[in-house]
């Protein structure tokens, strides 16, 4: 038996697989964020190990002898947080979470410090990632930065409080600007521009590998027979891409979680920072992913449920399954700022085209149409790289609604594909390289597709009028630098 543990952005996810990879069972704990002021965003640690062991408690009582078999554990996680820790390996702050926009300023002095970086790290500094976040610190909380002792991500901060050992995988540790992504080791220049140095880091490893064990007293509290393995385990969306078997170039995938991302494995780095393209090393070795990334997805269908006081579901219903006709009012998703491919923290969303006869679904399949247009965007992103996207795959909470896989498929103008269980493909990807960790099997005999259950395919007449109403739609960005 398999753990796969994901710790979100709104909720941690902990799923039981079995020897023949199917989930036995599956727990989730919300988690809150805060926002001090606007762009700002953060979560306490301590709620990251509550929510997490209140998912293994839980299985402990309705699945005891499935989970006393465990033998290895996976973990996925939000990316570039910064979990700053003192000389006592405790919290110092709040992580500054992946959609905080504060460090736009240092973005601009980092680059100026280090020259190499975007060769280096493949990607451009901004905001969301961890190093400029550590400027802001050095900068705003000095004192603060003189405490620091240990910097992690955050599933690197759970596996700590797990194991004892301060571990990062190399796919999550490319959303740090630290990395070098060829070499896939931590870059002492870069470390050196933010006044940090390897001392400060936490130990690197492959993601499928064996990087540490659970903590002899909590594998007693969850009646575990033996200290599980637990692997180096992956960022959230190269888990995401390990669960859903894209392994490999000529595979695409699409991430509708609170954030979106477009993705492609490749086995060399085409970066290109300049259009805000992202490069991460993947979970698997010798591959990588190049990414676009948008800072809101699910979560901007999440914002508007809080704004007409109603369930998600009870939104999308009145949608059908298939678009007729693009809505009359166009959405821009920028609620947090934006990576790909403007890399703009201070724009924000906008509703156009608002009139009388404006209902309640005509800004639901907006929103919806929104973020596939945001996905557009990086699509054209990756193939000014040289990355042609054919057919995708989707994975998150989003990929429940047909009607907005219809949407993609017609905006995209491709195929799309879900899954079973596309929804936990985070939490099963890790279970994944839980199981790696422990057996050593070839990766591909693992890391299998699962079970395609639909597949969207674009209507000619819809992918002419999304393709006539991307243009207008892109002219409604601002920047507001």
């Amino acid at each position: 038996m398999y753990l796969g543990i994901d710790l979100g952005t709104s909720a941690v996810k902990t799923v039981l697989v079995d020897g023949a990879q199917r989930v036995i069972a599956s727990e989730s704990r919300p988690l809150t964020t805060v926002s001090p002021q606007s762009g700002y965003y953060e979560q306490d640690p301590a709620q990251w190990i509550d929510a997490t062991f209140a998912t293994l408690d839980a299985l402990k009582a309705s699945h005891a002898g499935e989970l006393a078999a465990v033998e290895g554990i996976g973990l996925s996680g939000q990316m570039h947080g910064a979990t700053l820790l003192d000389a006592s390996l405790r919290p110092l702050r709040p992580c500054i979470l992946w959609n905080d926009g504060r460090s736009a300023a240092e973005c601009l002095i980092l680059e100026q410090r280090w020259p190499a970086l975007r060769a280096t790290s493949g990607n451009k500094a901004m905001p969301g990632f961890t190093a400029p976040k550590l400027l802001w610190i050095a900068t705003h909380e000095p004192d603060i930065f003189a405490a620091i002792k240990l910097v992690l991500l955050p599933k690197a901060y759970l596996r700590l409080v797990l194991s004892g050992e301060a571990i990062e995988d190399v796919s999550d540790a490319s959303g740090s600007l630290w990395l070098d992504a060829a070499r896939r080791d931590w870059s002492d220049a870069a470390l050196a521009a933010t006044g940090l140095s390897r001392d400060h880091m936490p130990r690197l490893v492959e993601g499928c590998a064996p990087a540490t064990t659970l903590r002899a007293e909590l594998a007693r509290r969850w009646g575990m027979t033996r200290q599980p393995v637990i692997a180096g385990g992956a960022g959230d969306n190269p888990a995401g891409a390990v669960g859903i078997g894209a392994i490999g170039p000529g595979t695409a995938f699409i991430s509708l979680g609170t954030s979106g991302a477009l993705m492609a494995p490749t086995s060399r780095i085409a970066a290109n920072p300049d259009r805000a393209v992202h490069t991460f090393c993947h979970a698997i070795p010798a591959m990588w992913i190049q990414a676009g990334a948008i800072l809101s997805a699910a979560s901007c269908l999440a914002w508007l449920a809080r704004l007409f006081g109603v369930g998600e579901a009870e939104l999308l219903a009145p949608l059908g399954a298939r678009p007729q006709a693009p809505s009359p009012v166009s959405f821009l998703p920028y609620l947090a700022g934006e990576r790909t491919p403007h890399d703009d923290p201070a724009v924000r969303g906008m509703l156009d085209g608002l009139s009388h006869g404006t209902d309640r679904g005509t800004i639901v399949q907006a929103v919806l149409e929104g973020v596939a247009f945001a996905l557009a965007d990086c699509r054209e992103a990756l193939a000014d790289a040289g990355i042609a996207i054919a057919e995708a795959d989707v994975i998150g909470g989003g990929s429940r609604s047909p009607f907005w896989l219809s949407v993609l498929a017609n905006v995209l103008n491709v195929p799309v594909h879900r899954f079973v269980g596309g929804e936990t493909g985070a939490a099963f990807g890790a279970a994944r390289l839980g199981r790696l960790a422990v057996t050593g099997e070839a990766i591909a005999a693992v890391c299998t597709r699962p079970e395609r259950i639909e597949t969207f395919e674009p209507d000619a007449e819809l992918v002419d009028t999304y393709a006539g109403r991307l243009p207008a739609w892109r002219e409604l960005y601002r920047p507001r630098h």
